[in-house]
This record gives C-alpha cells, sequence and structure tokens, in this order.
C-alpha cells in the first residue's frame, strides 16, 4: 500500500516534532530570576507593598544560614480582580531548591507567629516577617520575597542576587522526629524512591514493548482508516492486559501494607489556615490626600499632589515614596543603608517642590514627582493601559528622630504623552 496523503503529513510533523523536542533537551538553560516585571504593574502595586527589608548576607556557603526580614503593607484598595488574602502564605522565591526554608514568622517585631502554613491577612494592615534560609546549591540566585495568595497567585517582591560558595554534596539537612530518630531529610528514603521509580520503568517499558514487538502505529493507523480494524486486539493480547493489571494491583497493594509495616507511625502532612498574625501597631499620626496624580511618559515621570495633615506632636518630612518595588528617595531627608537592590532605588530620585519640615498640627499640600528609568525597566508603566488605571504605594515619613511614619496613598492616575 502506498503512503497516502495522511501518512506522508504524519510522518513530516513527527520528524519536525522530534527535531524540536531533541534541540530544547540539548539547550535548556537555567532559570536563575523568577521574571517578576511580567506581573501586572496593579498587581505589584496594589497587593502587597515590602519595605525596610533586609538580606543578612549576599554570599553563603553551602550548609550555611541566610535571613530575610523587613515589613510588608497589605493594600486597603485590594484589586477586585484579585481574591482576597484570606488564604496567604509567606514564602521565598527562588530558582528551585537551591536553598532550604527552614522556618518563617510574620507578627508585629515582639510576636512572632511561626508560620509553617497559610495565615489570614487583614487588608490595611502592616506586618513585620522574618524567613531563615539554608544554603543548598552552589551558584549565584535571586532571592526574593513572596507571598502566596489563594486563587491569586504568587505576589513576588523585591530580589536580591545572593551567591553560594561550597560543594552540594555536602549540604546536610538533619532533623529530629517525634519518635526521637534522627534522619537527614537529603537522602532520607531516596533509594526506596529510586528502586520504585526503575521498576515501574521496567513494567512500562514491558508494557510498550508487547504492543511494539509487532507493526504499530502507521500500519495500525492504515488499517483503520480503511475499516480493516478486525483482529487488531487478539485473545493473547486481552489476557496479557489482564495479566498486568492483576499484577499491578498486587504490587501496589503489597508496597501498601508493606511500607505500613515499617511506619507504623504517621502523621499527615498538615493544612489549613493557622489565623491571623498579630499586625503592627498603626499610627494615624499623618493623614493624606490624594488631589491629582498623573505619569508623564516621555520623561518616566510620576507628578503626584498630595494634602498632608501632620497630626502628630513633632515636625515629618517626606523620605521616601515607594511604589510596588521600586524606592524614590528624598536625598535630603533619607538615605538607604540596607544594600537594597540598586536597579529598583531611586536615590536621587524623589522631588518635592516644598521640602520644609510639615509642622505639628499643620496641613500642607506637596507636590512631589517621582523619575527614574525604573519606571521602564520594571514595566509599572503597564498601568496606564489598564482598564482600571490605578496606582498605589507607600509615603515614608520621618520625624527629627529619625522614626518613619508609612502611609498608603493610591488613586486614579493620569496619563500624558506629550
Amino acid at each position: 500500500m502506498k503512503n497516502s496523503p495522511i501518512i506522508s503529513k504524519i510522518k513530516k510533523w513527527s520528524a519536525i516534532g522530534f527535531t524540536v523536542a531533541i534541540a530544547a533537551g540539548v539547550y535548556s538553560p537555567m532559570a536563575s530570576a523568577h521574571g517578576e516585571k511580567s506581573q501586572p504593574a496593579f498587581m505589584r502595586m496594589r497587593t502587597i507593598t515590602w519595605y525596610d527589608l533586609k538580606w543578612s548576607t549576599d554570599k553563603v556557603k553551602v550548609n550555611d544560614e541566610m535571613t530575610v526580614t523587613g515589613k510588608f503593607h497589605v493594600f486597603s484598595g485590594w484589586p477586585e480582580t484579585v481574591r482576597k488574602p484570606e488564604v496567604a502564605f509567606l514564602n521565598i522565591g527562588i530558582p528551585g531548591p537551591v536553598f532550604v526554608r527552614t522556618s518563617s514568622h510574620i507578627g508585629d517585631g515582639q510576636n512572632m507567629m511561626f508560620t509553617p502554613r497559610s495565615v489570614s491577612l487583614e487588608l490595611g494592615r502592616d506586618y513585620d516577617f522574618k524567613v531563615t534560609l539554608k544554603a543548598r546549591r552552589p551558584g549565584r540566585w535571586h532571592v526574593h520575597t513572596m507571598m502566596n495568595v489563594e486563587a491569586g497567585g504568587p505576589v513576588i517582591g523585591p530580589g536580591k542576587w545572593v551567591e553560594i560558595e561550597g560543594n552540594m554534596a555536602d549540604f546536610r539537612n538533619p532533623v529530629t522526629t517525634l519518635t526521637g530518630q534522627t534522619v537527614d531529610l537529603e537522602t532520607w528514603g531516596l533509594g526506596g524512591v529510586v528502586r520504585w521509580h526503575l521498576f515501574w520503568y521496567i513494567v512500562g517499558i514491558a508494557w510498550i514493548w508487547w504492543w511494539y514487538r509487532r507493526p504499530a502505529l502507521l500500519p495500525r493507523f492504515s488499517r483503520v482508516s480503511a475499516g480493516n480494524e478486525e483482529g487488531l486486539i487478539t485473545d493473547t493480547d486481552k489476557k496479557a492486559a489482564i495479566a498486568f493489571g492483576a499484577a499491578t494491583l498486587l504490587i501496589v497493594l503489597f508496597g501498601y501494607t508493606s511500607a505500613n509495616g515499617e511506619f507504623p507511625i504517621t502523621v499527615p502532612l498538615q493544612a489549613g489556615v493557622i489565623g491571623y498574625p498579630p499586625v503592627l501597631a498603626q499610627d494615624k499620626k499623618i493623614d493624606v490626600y490624594l488631589e491629582r496624580s498623573e505619569y508623564r511618559v516621555p520623561g518616566r515621570q510620576m507628578a503626584a499632589t498630595l494634602r498632608v495633615t501632620n497630626n502628630g506632636d513633632a515636625p515629618v518630612q517626606l523620605g521616601e515614596f515607594q511604589v510596588g518595588p521600586i524606592r524614590f528617595m528624598n536625598p535630603s531627608v533619607a538615605k538607604d543603608e540596607s544594600g537594597y537592590p540598586e536597579s529598583i532605588l531611586a536615590e536621587q530620585g524623589l522631588v518635592l517642590e516644598d521640602n520644609s519640615p510639615i509642622a505639628p498640627g499643620e496641613t500642607k499640600t506637596l507636590k512631589v514627582t517621582a523619575t527614574d528609568a525604573a519606571w521602564e525597566n520594571e514595566r509599572m508603566t503597564d498601568l496606564i493601559y489598564d482598564p482600571d488605571s490605578r496606582f498605589g504605594g507607600l509615603l515614608h515619613f520621618k520625624d527629627q528622630g529619625g522614626k518613619t511614619y508609612p502611609v498608603e496613598v493610591g488613586g486614579p492616575i493620569i496619563p500624558v504623552f506629550g
């Protein structure tokens, strides 16, 4: 039987698919960052804003620990298109298991709740957090803060490059179980996993061989297309299928009973929501009302008019404006000393028409501009193309004693193209 046009096309596309698969296997570069810039601007601005971040180090050795600490603000104007953080999980964004997360805490600094599972977060509130990581795989990796929100996806915060030195073969991750046994989670049970995988690979290959020992695929396809499928599956094939199925059930039953016999004491994986962690006390000493905001596209500049009232007992000045991960600093008031990533730190980016302090009881109109290429580099300007063109951020005011007062600000933003 000569090749029909359909069979020729199948052969052609099979060859193309095989070539693409081989090429993809040969060239598969390792991911080192997380594509956080691909997240919508409104999600990075108006969900969770991370601030006062500190990475304890930017260079560790295998088995050494590092911590990521700071605060995060849950925006009160949470987007309607993202489910509210009633089930949220504090995590760290890294390219695979290059670190092991040994602990995480959320709270108010004095009362930190251990959070190995999901928690519920309140809108408009601030939290302290601390995550401890243990270095596992050598390399240079981007380490992000991250909050996973149920049905909302991961909210990725700022990331910093951290270098791990040493040999992965030296990594150890010992834990003591509830029965007093100490095991290394890096290798414990690995032999059994490998053996069972190899066994089922052999079973799978035997099953495939049974059907491929005779002409398959194209000859069978030709017979089915011609309506001559009678006899393709023989009585012997049916008996073999029954034997494979019965053997599989027996082997699974054997594995189940032997595992129960070897490990009679087990604890289910813990799930569910722990509850509400303690929140940072709210300080209502400063009220901010947004009168107008616009983004000038050619200049990569946001301009806002703010009416600020100081209800405290000490003069304050605006030291920083944070939009998503980008920090625009007022150099005459505030300076970053935490080693924040330079690509998202605009040290000279915030300019005020009137930079004088706001006295206690005074209400002042501030005209501020935030200018930096990070608007474009971080793709935060995409907000002007959203159906709901709104921004969100934090204003950090400082008093003479150095105390910082973060205040949420947000509202419509008007694009200016000229």
